[in-house]
């Protein structure tokens, strides 16, 4: 399946290991990381790269690249990925973006494209945020593309998290009837 459509300034594309040293470097830097349980390294950056490729192969979506629609420069990851909270597994948005263009609206914008596609491609009936508590940066651009505070619960590690979710509406049906 392709990624989501291109945003005005934003586009979408699978990762490859090509992308090791951006994916690197975002994965490894403390202010990206600040709010998940440790920073990656390299073999870290190569495995969430894999990880990803499993996902395009078994599910049809993963975390893409998200890069500048006018220059190609990498912005970090945005996209869905199946995600176990409380024995019920849930399709999440996730996003990281490079700290130096964190506040410009990126993720808001990369989740909103992935939020339209999880719901008008996948036809998903729901779509949900694991976020850190203390992550108000991250509840924010839940609450901007439209998934509301569920709940606060503990996470497969036993760390705290806030649950966002939205449930989508079932397509209404054309047929005659």
């Amino acid at each position: 399946m392709n990624p989501p459509q291109a945003t005005d300034r934003l586009a979408f594309r699978r990762m490859t290991p090509g992308d090791l040293d951006d994916v690197a470097a975002l994965l490894g830097d403390p202010a990206v990381m600040r709010y998940y349980p440790r920073v990656r390294d390299r073999a870290g950056a190569r495995d969430w790269i894999a990880w990803n490729q499993g996902l395009y192969a078994s599910e049809g979506f993963g975390l893409w690249v998200v890069t500048l629609r006018g220059s190609g420069e990498f912005v970090g990851d945005c996209g869905l990925t199946p995600q176990e909270i409380d024995g019920v597994t849930d399709i999440e948005v996730g996003y990281h973006v490079r700290a130096e263009l964190q506040g410009r609206g990126y993720a808001t914008e990369a989740a909103a494209a992935c939020h339209a596609y999880a719901r008008d491609t996948l036809g998903l009936r729901r779509l949900t945020a694991i976020i850190n508590p203390d992550n108000i940066p991250s509840q924010r651009v839940a609450e901007k593309i439209g998934l509301t505070h569920e709940r606060d619960t503990t996470s497969r590690d036993g760390r705290p998290v806030r649950i966002y979710a939205t449930a989508f509406r079932p397509p209404e049906s054309t047929a005659p009837g």
